[in-house]
């Protein structure tokens, strides 16, 4: 055998080994849950770093993924109500990690409630009470929490019943979270009406919002005024951008496959995309997506988004189920193409 046909075979040994290395070490990737009941919790790790948090706290009201971090370590949300940190708004303390909910379900607003609202007003507010982990399973590049809640009325009635499936992953220095909730009503049909306040959604630290223009009066279901303050724009680097093309405030009320909110925590590129799924009600959702940091995915307030031309009440009949599906990525190190995002987006379609 000639010496230059040798080379070339060795040549591609080497490559294929140097790709079948590169895959080898993405799927090294070990993920660790912990569960840690007194203190209310699963840690979820990736390679021993702490990736999130599902947690259960008595004064939020529902359970929560918080903190969200990168996979260089850096922390993506917001620390109020939790961990305060200087420079971050104080704003709507129901605003808390990753979440699922609604501000109307038979007439009680669940999004909205906190250990802030006034015990003279509890009445109008229902309760997600987390029940207990159905399951755990760790692996190499990908992990499962299976848990169950239940939706509470004021008068302790259960409304809904949430078995919901946390699927991690991990690859490189993109990480996800593929949320899959069932709601199922359990005892009369349970309606949950046309309301802006849901349903998926993410609260983002201050360096990820966009740059503040000015002062804003935000009011809840139950007429509630917050005061969102302009604050300084240093270090405020967050751009938003849909799957539609349209981007920044301009994205709020409007419908996407996905949305993608970019931008620098110090030195570090950071993108965090939400995307909708083809099975859920309202596909392509609706964007509840604010530039204070609020970025929700809200496929049920349909009044609000579209200026009262159309509306949608939609109800879980007496024994049915329903069934949300919700990924979020946290990537690090750099913007990411249409072209990958939507990639994502067809991965994330036929696996469920």
């Amino acid at each position: 055998m000639k010496l230059q046909h040798i080379t070339v075979i060795i040549l591609c040994m080497f490559i294929k080994l140097s790709a079948g290395a590169g895959n080898h070490k993405d799927n090294e990737l070990k993920f660790k849950l912990i569960l840690r009941e007194a203190e209310k919790k699963v840690d979820v790790l990736v390679d021993g770093k702490l990736f999130t948090c599902y947690t259960w706290p008595d004064n939020i009201m529902k359970p929560v993924l918080y903190p969200v971090l990168t996979s260089e370590g850096t922390e993506i949300t917001r620390g109020y109500p939790m961990k305060p940190r200087p420079g971050e708004r104080v704003d709507h303390p129901h605003h808390v990690g990753v979440w699922f909910n609604y501000g109307d379900i038979n007439g009680f607003d669940f999004w909205n409630n906190s250990s802030a609202i006034p015990a003279e007003k509890k009445s109008g507010y229902g309760t997600i009470k987390h029940l207990k982990i159905n399951q755990i399973k760790e692996g190499a590049g990908s992990a499962l929490l299976v848990t169950t809640e239940s939706w509470i009325a004021p008068s302790g009635e259960e409304l809904l019943s949430e078995k919901t499936e946390y699927h991690f992953g991990a690859k490189g220095k993109t990480r996800f979270i593929d949320r899959i909730a069932t709601l199922t009503a359990t005892g009369k049909t349970v309606s949950l009406k046309d309301n802006k306040e849901g349903v998926f959604a993410i609260r983002v630290a201050r360096q990820l919002e966009l740059p503040s223009k000015d002062e804003i009066i935000m009011t809840d279901a139950q007429g509630n005024p917050t005061t969102v303050k302009m604050m300084t724009n240093e270090g405020v680097t967050g751009s938003y951008r849909s799957s539609e093309g349209i981007k920044d405030d301009a994205v709020w009320s409007t419908r996407g496959k996905w949305m993608d909110l970019n931008g620098r925590i110090g030195n570090e590129k950071i993108s965090v995309v939400i995307f909708d799924h083809p099975k859920n009600q309202s596909y392509p959702t609706y964007w509840h997506a604010r530039g204070y940091g609020l970025f929700a995915a809200n496929p049920l307030g349909w009044s609000i988004f579209t200026k009262g031309k159309e509306t949608l009440n939609y109800s879980i009949q007496a024994g049915k189920s329903a069934i949300f599906r919700y990924r979020i990525i946290i990537h690090s190190g750099g913007d990411l193409s249409d072209s990958e995002i939507n990639s994502y987006a067809e991965d994330f379609a036929q696996k469920y």
